[in-house]
């Protein structure tokens, strides 16, 4: 197989997982992340046990035109993309009127535009493939407002409907788009996010990075619209979906109370 794969967010945690899954099933790939270190860890690991071909740029995709740099750098290595994985994104903890804006504004930046323009750049790419896929990372986040975490779930609610009418106008293509709605996982999120104050409420329902990732690939090559992995998270969103607004609100403004 010479098609290669593009994962963002390949680093660590569910994007460094997806990066294996898809190299022990012979892809090469294609690996951003910000963290230039754990790029070439990852990137020797893979080489080293799958032996594809492996290639990674470091780059920051909150930054205005990052995307654009991750398109023209695979567009300079002339190489086949068959799936793009958009998978990098972050949160910020806290009320939204409290936490630093510009710190805010970079989180949507990676969180929807990055998506959007990456998308955008490579599905003429894609579309060059007999067969091709997009897998977009959202969240359980993406079926409720979140008190205290207002812009991430806001900008994850993006990424799913941003991933069903993309997949909806994309039928009659060889384009698949399928979205990853991933409730808590080990990946240190919520260190990251500034919310060490829930670890131990996270702990008791996080799954773990390599079993989101093997949920995510398999529902994305079955060409699912929304893949949701775990019973848990799945009644959530079911309940989150059919519940009154107003309830669901009171319910998670009390787990991610600041």
């Amino acid at each position: 197989m010479d098609q290669y794969a593009l994962i963002t967010g390949a680093g660590k945690g569910i994007g460094r997982s997806m990066a294996i899954l898809l190299a022990q099933k012979g892809y090469n790939l294609l690996l951003v992340s910000r963290s230039e270190s754990d790029l070439a860890t990852v990137s020797d690991q893979i080489k080293t046990d799958y032996h594809v071909k492996t290639n990674y740029l470091a780059a920051d995709l909150s930054k205005t035109g990052a995307a654009l740099l991750v398109f023209n750098w695979v567009k300079s290595l002339n190489v086949p993309v068959a799936i793009l994985i958009n998978n990098a994104g972050h949160g910020l903890w806290g009320n939204f009127d409290e936490l630093d804006l510009i710190a805010q504004t970079g989180m949507m930046q990676v969180n929807m535009n990055a998506v959007a323009e990456l998308s955008y750049h490579f599905i003429p790419l894609l579309k060059l493939q007999q067969q091709a896929f997009i897998l977009n990372v959202s969240s359980t986040a993406a079926y409720q407002a979140v008190p205290t975490l207002a812009i991430y779930a806001a900008t994850k609610t993006f990424v799913l409907s941003f991933s069903r009418a993309l997949k909806y106008e994309l039928k009659d293509s060889h384009i698949s788009i399928s979205c990853l709605c991933p409730g808590p996982t080990d990946t240190g999120f919520a260190h990251r996010a500034g919310m060490d104050a829930l670890a131990e409420l996270a702990a008791k329902f996080n799954m773990k990075a390599d079993e989101v990732a093997v949920i995510g690939i398999k529902g994305m090559f079955n060409k699912k619209a929304e893949i949701v992995p775990g019973f848990l998270n799945k009644l959530s969103a079911v309940a989150a979906t059919h519940s009154p607004k107003s309830l669901i609100e009171r319910v998670t403004a009390k787990l991610y109370k600041h």
